[in-house]
């Protein structure tokens, strides 16, 4: 089982550095992720949309770039289900909507805002 108040601290503490609000998720919630994901293929890249009903607006892959003709690259996962192979990324995910990351395990970090992410085309 993991701490939820060490991993909303860490989170608090990134959005600090980076001088912008916390925008906490819930472990229920659901996030977007693609299978590479448990590929063990770095880097991991996260990106956040504006959340809506249940869903965080979190979505991760790793490797590329989002295949732009796969409608179903990304699949719903509940947050918490993440967290026993993933805590060490979950520090990133309480960044707001319009937040991107590229990580890996060895300590590469590259996070920035993208305004464009704020803005979601039905």
């Amino acid at each position: 089982m993991h701490n939820w108040a060490t991993i909303q601290k860490e989170q608090q503490e990134l959005c600090s550095r980076l001088q912008t609000d916390w925008t906490p998720i819930d472990p229920n919630a659901i996030i977007g992720f693609n299978r590479s994901l448990f590929s063990g293929t770095m880097p991991v890249n996260g990106l956040r949309h504006p959340k809506h009903g249940n869903a965080t607006g979190w979505y991760l892959w790793t490797g590329g770039e989002i295949p732009l003709n796969d409608d179903h690259f990304f699949e719903p996962i509940h947050a918490g289900h993440l967290l026993d192979n993933y805590t060490w990324l979950f520090k990133y995910l309480g960044l707001p909507a319009g937040w991107r990351f590229q990580i890996d395990t060895s300590g590469y970090e590259d996070v920035w805002f993208d305004k464009s992410l704020r803005i979601i085309n039905n």
